[in-house]
């Protein structure tokens, strides 16, 4: 295997690292007896999820030696693993002062196959890292993106080789991993694209008028919400809502709401256009309603389902709740006269005909002209038509 060149004291590293934390509760500790020119193989414990650097110290003690103090606490002083790169002085404080004149030589193995040979033949050609003079102590830093034989390696094992004449030797292993809290959350490369093709299957991201700010926030948010590990142990309908949810947050945060509603607005149009009030009705209820998202212009087009299907009581409620949230519409206003004309209140009506008669709806059209249109709708549609004449006598 191609010898890898190792970042020892992480000068190297781009950044101080803030943004994670040495797991000193799932710090690997192993004491090894190892004979006369003996070798053997520890497996260390899976490194937690999200580990971008891990530092080990290996020790060489007496028999009755003892370490004094633990890796992980000496760790406790030093903030991330940058501040083991401060020149020599760094690295004396990890190594074990009470270390023995015992030594060893070791290697670090990304496989057993590859470690179990080692005990075999003695040799580290095939290990990740090895120091092959003999030390009775050591310590190390290691950056997993800089070193590729380990950026995907699920284990590693520290073989060790003890190179006393005569004297058996104790040797105490040590391992402490630095977690980023952004690859502990498991979203990495492979995992991120898994991500991409779900958001890529939404309707929305066919639809929105930028697709690529939708599909950036959709990831990001999802990524903030769960671990890898939790969104793959979702229940099917669990993944769904999920997906929901976060597609609903992605579209508000990349500011896509009115493009959203928008879009629904016609879909509601051309349900009504086609005699689908029920279906529109439902629709509306459920992507625009239920989710908060109503502004008066929805709480008009709602009104006006409930009044094409003679549901006057409801319209009434959201024609003035339209009226609550944009007072200067005065569409709105001519809604609600429909409403009471439709339910026998001609008087209050007709009051508001009189207020707004002589108004414009919008640029082209006059309250008149909106009128008579809105009426013959309201007869083809089988609405009652009594009380129309009424009404017109006050706009002629």
């Amino acid at each position: 295997m191609k010898k890898l060149v190792f970042f020892l004291f992480i000068s190297t590293f781009s950044l101080a690292q803030k943004d994670g934390f040495w797991d000193k509760e799932r710090a690997f500790t192993k004491e090894i007896k190892l004979g006369s020119g003996n070798r053997t193989l520890v497996k260390v414990d899976e490194l937690p999820e999200g580990t971008s650097e891990f530092v080990y110290r290996i020790s060489l003690i007496d028999e009755n030696g003892k370490i004094t103090t633990s890796l992980a606490s000496v760790l406790k002083a030093i903030p991330d693993p940058t501040g083991i790169s401060q020149g020599t002085a760094g690295a004396i404080t990890l190594t074990n002062a009470v270390s023995g004149d015992d030594t060893c030589i070791y290697g670090i193995f990304t496989s057993e196959k590859a470690g179990t040979q080692f005990l075999k033949d003695g040799k580290v050609d095939k290990a990740c890292y090895s120091v092959k003079e003999a030390i009775n102590k050591d310590s190390k830093v290691i950056s997993i993106k800089n070193t590729s034989c380990l950026e995907h390696a699920p284990n590693i094992w520290f073989a060790f080789e003890n190179k006393n004449w005569v004297m058996s030797t104790k040797i105490v292993l040590e391992v402490v991993a630095w977690v980023d809290y952004k690859m502990s959350r498991g979203w990495n490369l492979e995992t991120k694209k898994e991500l991409m093709a779900i958001g890529e299957r939404l309707d929305w991201y066919k639809k929105s008028p930028k697709p690529d700010a939708f599909l950036a926030q959709f990831m990001e948010s999802f990524a903030a919400k769960y671990k890898y590990s939790e969104f793959k142990q979702l229940l099917p309908v669990e993944k769904t809502r999920a997906i929901e949810l976060i597609k609903e947050e992605a579209i508000k945060q990349s500011k896509q709401t009115n493009s959203y509603l928008k879009e629904i607005r016609y879909d509601i149009r051309m349900l009504m256009m086609n005699n689908k009030d029920k279906e529109a009705i439902d629709k509306y209820q459920q992507l625009v309603f239920d989710k908060a998202l109503a502004t008066d212009l929805d709480y008009s087009q709602m009104g006006a389902l409930y009044l094409k299907t003679k549901q006057f009581t409801k319209a009434e409620t959201y024609f003035n709740k339209a009226i609550s949230l944009n007072k200067a519409e005065i569409r709105y206003q001519l809604n609600l006269a429909h409403v009471y004309l439709f339910t026998d209140r001609v008087s209050d009506a007709k009051k508001i005909h009189e207020q707004y008669k002589n108004q414009n709806i919008s640029e082209y059209v006059s309250w008149i002209e909106a009128t008579k249109s809105d009426f013959e709708s309201f007869e083809k549609a089988g609405l009652p038509t009594q009380n129309f004449k009424k009404i017109l006598r006050i706009l002629d």
